[in-house]
């Protein structure tokens, strides 16, 4: 089963937008991203509407932190991507009759929702400034995706 990293990608691009001033080009992110500029910009799309990121067309346009770091938590980014699903533990639906069917799948229901609970409710404790290295403060080269240091116009 494939999983969705978008939060984790979009979590790792949005740190480094925070090292650089400039605006960075959806070229550059898309790269960061491991993806193509179209697939980025639709999913930066959410983030733009919330207020997270801005971006600009043309020469000298590109994207950049909205915000701080410290004012955007891991539950916006998370809603931003229209909240993909966390878990991907399903319930069997073959024999709706069989009650111990519906009582397995309730109670699965039901840890789960009680698990989504507690995980968002964390996700809104977190600040994006508190993801951040300290040793990569002030540095945009903390890893092989790291972005260049002065990547302008989109």
């Amino acid at each position: 089963m494939n999983k969705d990293t978008r939060l984790s990608d979009v979590l790792h691009v949005l740190l480094h937008m925070a090292q650089v001033k400039e605006c960075l080009t959806s070229e550059v992110l898309a790269r960061s991203m491991g993806t193509n500029p179209a697939v980025f910009r639709r999913t930066m799309a959410g983030l733009r509407r919330a207020g997270h990121v801005i971006s600009g067309k043309g020469h000298g346009g590109g994207w950049q932190l909205a915000r701080p770091l410290e004012e955007i938590t891991l539950l916006a980014v998370y809603e931003a991507l229209e909240r993909p699903t966390l878990f991907a533990i399903g319930s069997r639906g073959r024999h709706p009759e069989c009650r111990i069917e519906e009582g397995v799948n309730s109670a699965l229901a039901e840890t789960m929702r009680q698990a989504e609970s507690l995980l968002l409710q964390r996700f809104g404790q977190v600040t994006l400034d508190q993801l951040m290295p300290s040793q990569a403060k002030g540095s945009t080269q903390t890893c092989r995706s790291a972005l260049p240091a002065t990547p302008r116009g989109d």
